[in-house]
């Protein structure tokens, strides 16, 4: 009797193999998985708020002005010009002593028209970089002389370049601890998939080789002539699969199943009417978000002029792109389509990938610059993009959720002083959400 029941080891090392397996795969996912969104490679709003210089014609010494005039320069500046190199326009180390402030300020506000005016040092940069006109800034005195003033805090810097466009001070972090993290992520999960793939393999050479020692055993008993019935019968007994699926419960649980997916698709596919999460069209000019907002760090604001100061995100028109890309790629077939469309007077035909119904409204600025929401919030991991595609639902219950959860920045401001009081005072400990202030009130999106 005890060797017959030999024959039922098999059928527990196949349930532990397949406990094993489904443990396996889950560790491997847990220890791969990345983040589900990367906030790396975009400053968004960096120039949104940059604090003025403490006086016209300072160009040195002051912190504030300094960190002023570096979120300045990120977002006006650096996708043209660097401090120690050539970009598309002039090296800027030590602009400030080439030039006075005074000469400086009018050369940024309007360059085109110090280039008309005959100014010779002007028409000198104006020739010498093949005639590429810098785009006009509508910047205060203040705030082009905390951009000086950053300039000459970077000038005194010893000039080092770094591969990938990271910096001295950032080089380390960029290739060894944020690069050295994602290998060693990628590493161990890889580990673990080989850990994984060797246990499978163990685990069926296991269960094939009981199987033939219960098979051997098997025949071995039957040739023993000291059995009584019972052994006998366990010893010819075989599995009936007919059983299991003549069974009305297992019918009845078949069917029943199969209302519920067609009943849970359904309601999927009633739920998923009109929303547009995934949506990916192609575009006209094959253009990457990877590239430019990723790789090369080109702030957001830099081509959405619009995005920190009105309702809408514009679309950048195609003088934008011409700042960078009449002097590279320009030769590029996609490049070509733009100078085509500048020669047709003809506006590039993006398709359009997020778009609110009528009967929402919604304020890009009060987001951006009011709240302080990043761009990923909304938009994902839109730095990782080469094609965009809509990464929210953008969903009425989303926006909803969002309201509910995010704390709503009232420092320095009076107007909420009194209602984060008595906020306090009837829920202590809650924090003052965008809810809080009436942001989940039907009127604030639909009127």
């Amino acid at each position: 009797m005890n060797s017959i029941r030999l024959r039922t080891l098999p059928h527990f090392f196949l349930a532990l193999f397949l406990t094993f397996a489904s443990v396996g795969r889950a560790s491997a996912q847990d220890v791969g998985a990345a983040p589900a969104v990367s906030k790396e490679g975009v400053v968004p709003g960096a120039a949104a708020q940059a604090a003025p210089a403490a006086a016209a014609g300072t160009t040195t010494g002051d912190p504030a002005a300094i960190a002023a005039g570096d979120a300045l320069f990120k977002g006006n500046c650096a996708q043209c010009h660097a401090i120690n190199e050539v970009v598309v326009g002039p090296a800027l180390k030590d602009v400030h002593k080439r030039r006075p402030i005074s000469w400086l300020i009018p050369w940024i506000k309007n360059s085109s028209k110090m280039v008309a005016s005959g100014d010779e040092y002007a028409v000198k940069i104006y020739n010498q970089y093949q005639k590429q006109q810098m785009p006009s800034f509508a910047l205060t005195d203040a705030e082009i002389t905390s951009i000086v003033s950053y300039i000459a805090a970077e000038s005194e810097k010893p000039s080092q370049v770094t591969a990938g466009g990271a910096t001295a001070g950032n080089a380390g972090q960029v290739d060894g601890q944020e690069a050295g993290g994602a290998g060693v992520g990628t590493g161990a999960g890889q580990y673990v998939d080989l850990l994984l793939i060797v246990l499978v393999v163990v685990l069926i050479v296991l269960v094939v080789t009981l199987v033939i020692i219960a098979n051997i055993m098997g025949d071995v008993l039957k040739g023993r002539k000291d059995l009584d019935g019972r052994d006998i019968e366990l010893l010819d007994q075989k599995f009936d699969f007919s059983k299991i699926y003549k069974s009305n419960v297992v019918r009845g649980l078949a069917v029943g199943l199969f209302v519920l997916v067609v009943l849970y698709e359904s309601v999927q596919g009633v739920m998923a009417i009109g929303l547009d999460q995934g949506y990916q069209p192609t575009q006209p000019i094959a253009f990457s978000h990877k590239l430019h907002a990723g790789e090369n760090q080109i702030n957001c604001a830099y081509c959405h002029t619009s995005v920190y100061k009105s309702k809408s995100a514009n679309i950048p028109s195609a003088n934008i792109c011409m700042n960078c890309h009449s002097q590279i790629k320009t030769e590029s077939p996609e490049i070509k389509k733009i100078y085509r469309a500048i020669e047709r007077k003809q506006p590039i035909q993006w398709v359009r990938v997020h778009n609110l119904p009528d009967l929402a409204y919604f304020n890009h600025s009060q987001h951006t610059q009011v709240g302080g929401i990043e761009c990923q919030t909304c938009h994902g991991p839109i730095q990782n993009m080469e094609v965009v595609y809509q990464y929210s639902p953008l969903t009425m219950g989303w926006c909803i959720n969002c309201h509910r959860e995010q704390p709503l920045n009232t420092k320095g401001n009076g107007y909420y002083d009194n209602l984060v009081k008595l906020h306090d005072a009837a829920n202590q400990g809650a924090a003052f959400t965008v809810s809080s202030n009436g942001g989940t009130e039907c009127s604030k999106c639909h009127y």
